[in-house]
């Protein structure tokens, strides 16, 4: 059985993100890019089916400044393969037209089931995994917690609101958006990472798609607006629930 896990990149949340000169995205070459933390999860998810089932994992991610060094962390984490897709100008961080050319690569593949993080900070509504689905033609289940795979079936586990959990039987091959691994993603000690970074490149495979019809433009991005401040309260305990009580009086909380 062969396991595709899509993976992304997502801004270092350490670092203070500028805007670029067109005021419509962060300027990415003033921060970090780090693999996504849902597709890490998805990239967990694989490993864990490899160990307990014996299936391949082929790393997929497309072409942008920092994702070959996420495919070979992947290398170094358990995958077997690593694979990144050419796509020319197609922007990674469109989910429609980036699932568009992954897809298109994801079927030279031929993968019995593909994993993707269900969402990312630019795919806050999680469409990269539905696309995909559309694309090639498959079943999807989203916000998966946990995958147990058959012969030709996958049992996942799918949650929702208050803890609520759905149990589907998926027939084979699927998509599935993941939310989190059954176990958290494991540490690469650095002699492993150091090895991956100096093995093979990843395989390059180029496709070529149609851009018209991308699902959206960003017009503009800004910065949270700051409209008011925080006022320290000072003094003794007593005079601080004072103060509190007041505030709260001055709110209507309390009479």
């Amino acid at each position: 059985m062969n396991i595709v896990v899509v993976l992304r990149l997502m801004p270092n949340l350490g670092d203070e993100p500028e805007l670029d000169a067109n005021g419509t995205d962060i300027d990415r070459d003033e921060v970090g890019m780090v693999i996504n933390e849902l597709d890490d999860q998805a990239l967990e998810e694989a490993v864990l089916l490899k160990e307990s089932t014996g299936a391949t994992v082929t790393a997929v991610g497309l072409r942008t400044e920092g994702i070959e060094q996420v495919l070979r962390v992947a290398f170094a984490r358990g995958a077997d393969q690593v694979v990144m897709v050419d796509a020319a100008d197609v922007d990674p961080y469109d989910s429609r037209t980036a699932a568009s050319a992954l897809a298109q690569a994801i079927r030279g593949l031929a993968p019995d089931l593909v994993l993707t993080g269900v969402q990312t900070p630019y795919d806050v509504f999680g469409q990269t995994a539905p696309f995909l689905a559309a694309s090639l033609g498959w079943p999807l289940v989203s916000v998966v917690n946990g995958v147990t795979l058959g012969e030709r079936t996958a049992r996942v586990v799918q949650e929702h609101a208050a803890g609520r959990m759905t149990v589907f039987d998926v027939t084979l091959p699927a998509v599935l958006g993941i939310q989190a691994a059954a176990s958290p993603p494991r540490y690469v000690s650095m002699s492993r990472l150091r090895q991956a970074m100096t093995a093979a490149p990843a395989e390059s495979v180029k496709v070529e798609i149609d851009t018209r019809g991308a699902g959206s433009t960003m017009v503009s991005l800004a910065p949270p607006a700051h409209d008011g401040g925080v006022t320290m309260l000072q003094g003794d305990a007593d005079s601080l629930a004072e103060q509190i009580a007041a505030l709260l009086r001055e709110r209507g909380v309390l009479t």
